[in-house]
């Protein structure tokens, strides 16, 4: 009669290739990098009644898509407060203050996605949305982004491995508490991101 232990070993040995199966690999959220100089990250603000623009970059992004159930796709993004910049010093420095941003205290904005909304066609693209929170300021609320993805111009319908990313959103500064120069200075923001990710190998 076959002792436990023998009798143990094929069963763990079957447990462990099905865990390790190819299609439970292909269900797991992939790893993806942000591509640094192909990635823009503006924010668009009235002063004194004027549309101005401003960029900030991006230091720090964990981003995994999941290729077989994309609303279980997750990003963790961090800017650059610090290095933000618009086109006028006057405003960049204003910006900066501690009136608004406060870089000297709160040098990173953080944005960390909760929920995934695909949109009508089952896809991030064509209304879909990325729920989350954002901390500016050590202050943490929820915004949603409008969320597009796509595969690279000419790649293979099943070449998945670069990839090229849109968000769209608004938030209120005084909500963050960065209220400062409401006279000159819309509350309102709004944000576009194009950034293009690749899957690690």
């Amino acid at each position: 009669m076959a002792s436990p232990r023998m009798t143990r070993r094929p069963f763990l040995a079957t447990l462990a290739a099905a865990i390790l199966s190819p299609q439970q690999l292909l269900a797991a959220p992939l790893p993806y990098r942000l591509v640094s100089e192909a990635t823009d990250v503006r924010f668009t603000f009235l002063l004194s009644g004027q549309p101005q623009q401003g960029r900030v970059p991006v230091s720090a992004a964990r981003i995994r898509i999941d290729l077989q159930n994309l609303a279980r796709s997750q990003a963790d993004i961090t800017l650059d407060a610090q290095r933000a910049r618009t086109g006028l010093i006057f405003a960049t420095e204003a910006l900066k203050s501690p009136a608004v941003l406060n870089t000297a205290r709160f040098p990173q904005i953080r944005f960390r996605s909760t929920q995934v909304r695909l949109g009508p066609d089952g896809r991030l693209s064509g209304g879909a949305q990325i729920a989350g929170d954002l901390t500016l300021r050590g202050t943490t609320r929820p915004l949603v982004l409008q969320a597009a993805l796509y595969r690279r111009p000419g790649a293979a319908t099943d070449d998945l491995s670069a990839l090229d990313v849109h968000l769209h959103g608004q938030l209120s500064r005084a909500a963050y508490g960065a209220s400062g120069y409401a006279g000159l200075v819309a509350d309102h923001v709004s944000l576009s991101i194009k950034a293009r990710i690749l899957r690690n190998n």
